[in-house]
């Protein structure tokens, strides 16, 4: 046991002794021009290094500098910099005169990816051919130049695109391991603060350089990331997911395939790519097993008249700041400055508490022109299409929508969107609507449109018009009426004309029938004001206790009926006294004709009979 702690010992003394030999007699600064040669000759980036080089021994053989910089060719300004940097070299190289760099690592860099940082081509430079595999020519035969790992801590990235907004990831850590052919396994975390949202990235990905740069692929095999802050849910957005990146330098084109991503609940696969070109050119196919945008998208608000809002007490949510600018943007102004062709299928989409299935889409879009040529899936039982186009060329947006409903539940629509109606139903719609914003608020205010609306199976709660013309009718009549105790009206089918004018619901050449009733009549509904104002007239076939003429001529005769005011607090006004007084008018008039053309010989039947043709 002594002999080998004996050995032990000589051999840490000799290492010791060893490197620090190597600090007195290799001067790290003899590196400097060196090093700043060989990245001008490989990349054509311009390397400084401010201060000494310094050795630094324990625990990695490294040499550490001052504060750095590299910058393109032709670029106004560094693309990297750093206050220092540490290069963990081999040591048995250096003994023949060899720098093999196993490591670079910069600490509190600060890399800039914007147009001013981005190398400017020299137009009498020749362009080296793709096909071109020779090595180069070694100009200093002293020494070779080799990285084998690159790591970034606790730094910065700035990313512009030409006059876009800048993006900035924050708290970068980036260790980066690659082979002799240019294969390299990357690990990256960042994260993003952004018009008060955050959101920490995490990537492992293996990369192939081998031909760049005229193709650059990355597997990434695993993606993950988590966003919260305004306009967001209250519970952020937390995903994972795998794909495969490819970056071709001579199309400008990125791919991405094998997309298998999962964002809280929703999971989609596809691919996507886009050419960057001057207006960049966007394809993708995407599948979605489930697209729960409840979960996805904030809170959706009701859009509803201030006052009612204040009353219920709704608790306002976090939205981001509206950042005012010199120049007022044009709404969905982003829409014009690429083109893209998107199809969407998915299994399952939920969205303002409505479970949607085989849901398909097909949207064009051509630097401003949305056409949506396919927007369609089941709800329920039923079927719906919202085919449309959205034109933002211009100044003032244009949406025009040709919505197609087949057996769709209104109930579900109508609390989808936080209608106060308490109204049941198949509906079958054909219509065509135009605004200049897509939502639910400008939809209630400021579209037009018309439609034919026809609905099968209709509860309306809170007025029962059978119930209201008999007890009416009670109170004036002798005729009863059966009790019902169901405070709703009901009917078998309803059909109505329907127009939209900037908040104002016009219906016009109403029809309904049941079993009970029929009734036909107009009105309008305030969407803003959320009120109605609607005229009826009803005939109430079955219900009567009793026969007579009384009772056959109600059946026959239209009651006048006007339901209005607040959708939550209708209010009704009914006619019965006046059908019933024409009634009776009728048939006392009936009567006495009789009486007069039995009495026609007479004087007082010649008076009679005068007397009602003045009438």
């Amino acid at each position: 046991m002594r002999r080998v702690l004996t050995t032990l010992m000589i051999l840490l003394v000799v290492l010791v002794a060893g490197l620090s030999a190597l600090v007195l007699l290799v001067n790290p600064n003899d590196f400097r021009a060196y090093m700043v040669r060989q990245v001008e000759a490989r990349s054509g980036y311009e390397l400084k290094l401010e201060g000494p080089l310094r050795w630094h021994v324990w625990p990695q053989l490294s040499i550490l500098s001052g504060r750095m910089s590299l910058t393109a060719p032709g670029a106004s300004a560094p693309l990297v910099t750093a206050d220092n940097m540490r290069l963990d070299v081999t040591l048995w190289p250096l003994l023949s005169h060899q720098l093999q760099v196993q490591q670079v690592m910069l600490k509190g860099a600060v890399i800039q990816l914007t147009p001013q940082t981005e190398a400017v081509r020299d137009e009498s430079a020749p362009v080296v051919p793709h096909e071109n595999t020779l090595p180069d020519a070694p100009e200093d035969a002293g020494w070779s130049f080799d990285i084998g790992s690159l790591k970034v801590a606790d730094s910065l990235l700035v990313f512009q695109h030409e006059d876009d907004e800048q993006v900035t990831v924050r708290n970068i850590n980036l260790q980066m391991d690659q082979d002799e052919r240019h294969r390299a396994a990357v690990e990256f975390s960042g994260r993003v603060n952004r018009n008060q949202r955050d959101m920490n990235l995490t990537m492992k990905a293996n990369v192939d350089a081998s031909d760049y740069p005229h193709r650059l692929t990355a597997d990434i095999q695993q993606l993950g990331w988590t966003l919260s802050g305004a306009d967001l849910p209250a519970q952020g957005i937390t995903g994972q997911g795998t794909l495969q990146a490819v970056w071709l330098e001579e199309q400008k084109q990125l791919q991405l395939n094998n997309l298998q991503l999962q964002a809280n609940d929703s999971k989609l696969q596809g691919q996507a790519n886009v050419i960057l070109d001057e207006a960049p050119k966007w394809v993708f196919d995407l599948q979605f097993d489930r697209l729960n945008l409840e979960n996805l998208l904030a809170p959706q608000g009701d859009a509803a008249p201030q006052s009612r809002a204040a009353q219920t007490g709704q608790a306002a949510r976090q939205t981001r700041p509206v950042i005012s600018s010199a120049v007022d943007q044009p709404e969905y102004n982003g829409l014009r400055g690429f083109t893209a062709d998107i199809r969407l299928k998915a299994n399952s989409v939920r969205w303002r508490g409505m479970d949607f299935t085989q849901v398909n889409a097909q949207m064009l879009n051509h630097e401003g022109l949305l056409t949506i040529t396919e927007l369609s899936g089941q709800l329920g039982d039923g079927r719906l299409s919202l085919p449309g186009s959205l034109d933002v060329r211009k100044e003032t947006a244009k949406a025009e929508f040709q919505p197609r409903l087949d057996n769709v539940e209104i109930g579900t629509i109508l609390k989808a969107f936080n209608y106060p109606i308490s109204l049941t139903g198949h509906l079958t719609m054909a219509g065509d609507f135009s605004g200049s914003r897509i939502d639910a608020d400008a939809f209630r205010r400021s579209w037009q449109g018309q439609a034919k609306v026809s609905l099968t199976g209709t509860r309306m709660e809170g007025l029962n018009f059978q119930q209201l013309v008999q007890q009416a009718v009670e109170r004036s009549s002798s005729v009863k009426g059966s009790e019902s105790f169901d405070n709703a009206t009901r009917l078998d089918r309803f059909t109505s004309d329907l127009t939209l004018d900037d908040g104002q619901l016009t219906l016009n050449a109403m029809e309904g029938a049941s079993s009970m009733l029929v009734l036909t009549g107009s009105g309008t509904l305030d969407l803003v004001q959320e009120s109605a104002d609607t005229h009826f007239n009803v005939r109430v076939l079955d219900g009567w206790e009793g026969e007579g003429k009384l009772v056959d001529f109600l059946k026959e005769t239209p009651i006048p009926l006007r339901v209005y005011g607040k959708w939550h607090a209708l209010n009704y006004n009914l006619q019965v006294d006046q059908v019933l007084r024409k009634q009776l008018q009728g048939e006392a008039k009936r009567r006495l004709n009789d009486w007069a053309d039995k009495n026609k010989d007479s004087q007082n039947g010649r008076d009679v009979k005068k007397f009602l043709d003045k009438l």
